[in-house]
Order: C-alpha cells, then sequence, then structure tokens
C-alpha cells in the first residue's frame, strides 16, 4: 500500500502550511479591528442564530443585492465568498490552467501563493521595492501565459499603495489575457487622495476584480466572509465554481447589518487613524524606520531580531507579527489597537529595545 505522501499530488508538495498569527493578551498580529463589529451586527447574529436548523441562502441574495447598491454595481457583478481567501480560490478554479502563469508581489500575502500549486501553474514572484508594488517590473513579468496577477492595495504586510496614475499605467501594459484582481481589504482606511478605487476599472469593463473584505474594518474575522466584484461576464465563471452554501446564514445576516451600520465604520476610521498618529510619533522618537501606513497596521524595522523581539513582547503580554517570515528580519507589523493597548505596547516595545 502506497503512503498518503506518495498519493498526494505532486503539485501540492511545495506549498508551505499557513501560520497564523500567534496569540498572546494583547493580540497586535493580525490586523483586527479592536473596535468590534457593529451592535447592529450582533443583534442580526442573535436573530440568525435561531435560524440555524435551515441551509442558508445559498446565492447570499439579500447581501448581494446590499453590496450591488452600496457600490452602485449590477448585482451580477458580487461574488460573496468564505472570506476573500475563498474568492482567489475561486479564480484559481475558474480561470487558471496548468502551464499558465500566476503574477504576485514578494513578500507576498500567504494565500495568493497556493492558487499556482493547486492550478499546476507557474507562480512568478516580483519584488517589492521601497515597501511597494514594483508595477513597472511586475507588467515586465507578465507574458502571454500570465492568468492572474494579484495587487493588495494597502499592501499586505507594509500598507502602502500603489496611485491611480501607477495603476491607470499597469492596467495598459498588461496582456489581455490577463485578470488583474485589486485586493483592496483595507480600502476604508486610506486616506490617500490618489488612491483608485478598483471598482471604477470594473465599471469600465476591464478585466479586472476588487476585493473586499467584512473582517477588517467591520470586525467580522470570524465569520469568514468576504466578496469581489467584477464585470458580470467575468463574476460568472466564479459563480459556477462556488461551493454550494459556502457562506452561513449568520455571517450573511451579520454583514448585511454592518454594511448598513456607517456611524460604526466612521468610528473604527477615526479610532485608527489616531492611533496611527501616536505610533508614528512614538516610532519617531524611538528612532525607527517604518514604512507609511495606509492601513490598520503599521510596519517598522526595530534593528533587532524580530523573532527575538517577538518573545520579548510576547512575555510582556503582546502578540505581533515577524518580518522573517517576509524576508525582513528585523521587521514586524503591528496592528493598530486602542489607545490603551498603543500606550501598552509603546512601552513594552522601549524596554525591548532598552530605550525607556
Amino acid at each position: 500500500m502506497k503512503s498518503p505522501a506518495e498519493l498526494a499530488r505532486d503539485c501540492i508538495k511545495s506549498i508551505r502550511p499557513y501560520s497564523p498569527g500567534r496569540t498572546a493578551p494583547i493580540k497586535l498580529a493580525s490586523n483586527e479591528n479592536p473596535l468590534g463589529p457593529s451592535p447592529k451586527a450582533l443583534a442580526a447574529m442573535e436573530q440568525a442564530i435561531r435560524e440555524t436548523r435551515l441551509y442558508p441562502d445559498l446565492p447570499s441574495t439579500e447581501l448581494t443585492h446590499a453590496i450591488a447598491r452600496h457600490h452602485d454595481v449590477a448585482p451580477e457583478c458580487v461574488v460573496v465568498g468564505a472570506g476573500s481567501d475563498e474568492v482567489i480560490y475561486m479564480l484559481g478554479m475558474a480561470y487558471v490552467n496548468p502551464g499558465e502563469e500566476v503574477v504576485i508581489s514578494s513578500p507576498p500575502f500567504a494565500t495568493y501563493c497556493l492558487i499556482a500549486p493547486v492550478m499546476e501553474a507557474k507562480l512568478v514572484m516580483v519584488p517589492a521595492k521601497d515597501y511597494r508594488h514594483d508595477l513597472e517590473a511586475m507588467a515586465e513579468a507578465c507574458t502571454d501565459k500570465t492568468k492572474l496577477v494579484f495587487i493588495s492595495n494597502p499592501y499586505n504586510p507594509t500598507a502602502t499603495i500603489v496611485r491611480k496614475a501607477e495603476v491607470d499605467r499597469f492596467l495598459s501594459a498588461v496582456p489581455e489575457q490577463t485578470i488583474v484582481v485589486l485586493d483592496e481589504a483595507y480600502f476604508e482606511y486610506v486616506d490617500d487622495p490618489e488612491y483608485p478605487d478598483g471598482l471604477d476599472y470594473v465599471r469600465q469593463g476591464l478585466n479586472v476584480l476588487s476585493m473586499r473584505t467584512f473582517s477588517k474594518i467591520h470586525a467580522l474575522a470570524g465569520l469568514r466572509i468576504g466578496y469581489g466584484v467584477a464585470p458580470a461576464e467575468l463574476a460568472k465563471w466564479l459563480l459556477l465554481v462556488r461551493e454550494p452554501f459556502n457562506v452561513s446564514s449568520i455571517a450573511q445576516a451579520a454583514a448585511l447589518a454592518s454594511l448598513e451600520d456607517r456611524e460604526q465604520i466612521a468610528q473604527a476610521v477615526a479610532l485608527n487613524a489616531e492611533g496611527k498618529a501616536y505610533l508614528c510619533g512614538e516610532f519617531d522618537a524611538l528612532g525607527l524606520t517604518y514604512a507609511p501606513s495606509q492601513a490598520n497596521f503599521i510596519f517598522v524595522d526595530i534593528g533587532m531580531d524580530s523573532v527575538q523581539a517577538f518573545d520579548a513582547l510576547r512575555q510582556r503580554g503582546f502578540a505581533v507579527r515577524t518580518g522573517d517570515i517576509f524576508g525582513m528580519p528585523t521587521h514586524i507589523r503591528v496592528t493598530i489597537g486602542t489607545a490603551e493597548q498603543n500606550g501598552r505596547f509603546v512601552a513594552a516595545l522601549g524596554e525591548v529595545l532598552n530605550r525607556p
């Protein structure tokens, strides 16, 4: 009898398992929203729990139409998934053939790295430049075999953005068979006036998919719900490979209620802006360099081994993301927390760096 290792597909044997951020009393490792979900979303969840004997609505009809109204697109353009990660998998299943190529930046968001090997395609990694996507180099890396290009904007792990003029040039340069995925998981936090709205390209009918999530600004990460918006002709093939009943009724209800709670979103944006200004000021005072953040986290060079710093911070009750997994061993990625969390974190970091 052959072992499971012998039976497993060769194309997946190079995949590294995803390593989730480790926890601590104050978790600043996974870019979660410290404000928490909308009270309206919590109430909707409590109501939905009473109906869990029933399967969820397969097309997520009410939520799909609400998202479409919210973004002024047709419902046929919206694809709801169990987190935006599932939308990424749908893209792979629907569009990527063996031998084709998927282009991403390095360091990458982990899920992007899974699609190519699973679909027996080639993963092409283009080094980032100055903490940002190098769109010129990414365009040059595209060939007649490139099917997908992923651009996270803001970029995870550095929280930087590429601006509209850059994206416009990039879209005019990519091959006609290439689908460009703009992962805009953190777009609500952006305050740069030159930030491009991916939905504008969708409305133009380009082969662009804008990915959004309820995990970040809406604080529904534990429910796993996100969505993509694309031209209807592009979206319909994703819907064809969508798993039946992929999004729970509880997640649908919470997302629908949260989408309509504009006040909660405004509070989360304000809390993040205040915390970002505070942390950047403290990092300046400590003499640390960091990438300019347009998200709810900061990528900072602490000038020492990030794994050692992680251990020392964890002993003080904090979890952050180490930079070694991104090829930047002296960096950490820290989520912006509440005012109290941020203050305590800065004090702990000063102790670790011996700069009280």
